[in-house]
């Protein structure tokens, strides 16, 4: 990479950073309205009880133990791929990776919140914590959560420090170049640092891969461990995170395409970088057909009492069109999509993404409602189905995401400049002169 062109890397990078113009805002206020709504049915949900939603004493979970499963995995797949990209020293990495570890922290807060909305009560949040059990799946998905997110949060913030110290010394003396500055660690560029820094990052890019796939195996063991028809798997915790990897490598595709558009960054992420998501989304989808075809096999091959009816329901039955819906439009269709070499690579790998995710999402409710359905007694089968208190947070929750994204990525470079300067080679630049209307307002 020439001069001229780092140039435009690093304000192309820091461009959103103190800006708010009308699209802005009014994507703020929109996004902040939709989860206004979400909290104001939780709070109607805490105040009148459960009963306002469609859980009942035969199917106990729904909504909420999907979304938490979706989200949680939404996150992991953007941790992992940022970890590989790094593990594997990727070059084309660089304008990526910020975008995937905030994907990853974003989907992770509102995951991790899931469990306490099924809850009911949010005060009994504490007597996990009080009378924990150590056999209890819950109790190590509590602390399988926590510990990844504290492990995500520093694997966003390790690789920033760099990028925060450029943005300090871009501004004008005031407050906000003092918040930066406490936020930049002192940093300098200097040897040390930067061995300390790349030493820490390879740290947590090693860590986060088997703390993510534990995540998703408490989570997959919270199903596993039980006699109910369906979930008594022996290949749910692979399933669960080739899963959760597919849905995040989808999400990935879907929020850099959305910045890559809205803040002009077409110039550094081209439709390589696309082609390249594609292939690794390609790749877990084959091996996520794979083991789900291997699970559906084995099971049907058995046909022991527990199992049939839930089979039967899914395949030919209640939920056969929401099965067969994923498998055709949400996998199959998808993976084909993304595969055909031709025009408009990147709107058929967005497209693609797109049906993958709302298909993964369809895949949690049909492994969730459909155990819970099971008859326990003949003839005994449960029914759901969502109030709009479920549906209204749901819709809250997942406009979380682009919000937290959005005013992130305000305070914060979009891409890592210290990460291309690294890959590329390039010398660093006086920031102060390439964000001359940002350096101006330093007391805001």
């Amino acid at each position: 990479m020439d001069q001229r062109t780092h140039e435009r890397y690093v304000a192309r990078a820091m461009w959103s950073i103190g800006r708010g113009d009308a699209k802005f805002w009014i994507s703020v206020v929109v996004l902040s309205a939709l989860v206004a709504a979400g909290f104001y049915a939780y709070v109607y949900q805490v105040q009148r009880g459960l009963w306002v939603t469609g859980l009942n004493q035969k199917v106990s979970w729904g909504f909420y133990i999907i979304n938490c499963v979706f989200f949680i995995g939404i996150s992991y797949g953007g941790a992992m791929t940022s970890a590989i990209l790094r593990l594997t020293n990727a070059k084309w990495r660089a304008p990526l990776t910020r975008i995937a570890e905030a994907t990853a922290v974003a989907a992770l807060l509102v995951g991790a919140i899931y469990p306490i909305i099924d809850l009911g009560r949010p005060d009994r949040f504490l007597y996990t914590i009080q009378y924990a059990q150590v056999g209890s799946p819950i109790v190590w998905d509590l602390v399988a959560i926590s510990t990844y997110m504290m492990a995500s949060l520093v694997f966003l913030y390790l690789p920033l420090i760099p990028d925060l110290a450029t943005t300090r010394d871009s501004m004008r003396p005031g407050l906000l170049r003092r918040i930066y500055g406490i936020l930049a660690l002192g940093w300098r560029g200097a040897a040390g640092q930067e061995r300390s820094l790349q030493r820490g990052i390879a740290i947590m890019a090693v860590l986060i891969i088997p703390l993510a796939i534990s995540v998703h195996s408490v989570l997959a063991w919270l199903f596993a461990v039980t006699a109910r028809g369906g979930w008594h798997s022996t290949i749910f915790a692979p399933l669960f995170v080739l899963a959760a990897m597919l849905s995040g490598v989808a999400a990935v595709i879907i929020v850099v395409a959305v910045f890559r558009k809205v803040y002009g960054l077409h110039e550094f992420i081209t439709a390589r970088h696309f082609r390249y998501l594609s292939y690794l989304l390609i790749a877990l989808g084959m091996g996520y057909l794979y083991f789900m075809v291997s699970e559906y096999l084995t099971e049907g091959y058995l046909l022991d009492a527990a199992t049939t009816p839930v089979l039967e329901a899914i395949f030919v039955g209640t939920y056969a069109p929401a099965f067969w819906g994923f498998t055709f439009l949400g996998l199959l269709f998808p993976l084909v999509l993304a595969a055909v070499p031709g025009r408009w690579a990147i709107a058929r790998v967005c497209a693609a993404s797109s049906l993958v995710i709302a298909g993964m999402w369809l895949k949690r409710f049909l492994i969730v409602v459909p155990g819970m359905a099971e008859p326990v007694m003949p003839w005994d089968w449960g029914r759901y189905a969502p109030t709009w208190v479920e549906i209204t947070i749901t819709i809250g929750t997942a406009a979380a995401i682009p919000l937290i994204l959005i005013l992130f990525f305000r305070f914060f470079p979009v891409m890592s400049v210290h990460e291309m300067e690294e890959v590329e080679g390039a010398s660093e630049p006086r920031a102060a002169a390439l964000m001359p209307g940002f350096a101006s307002g330093g007391d805001e």
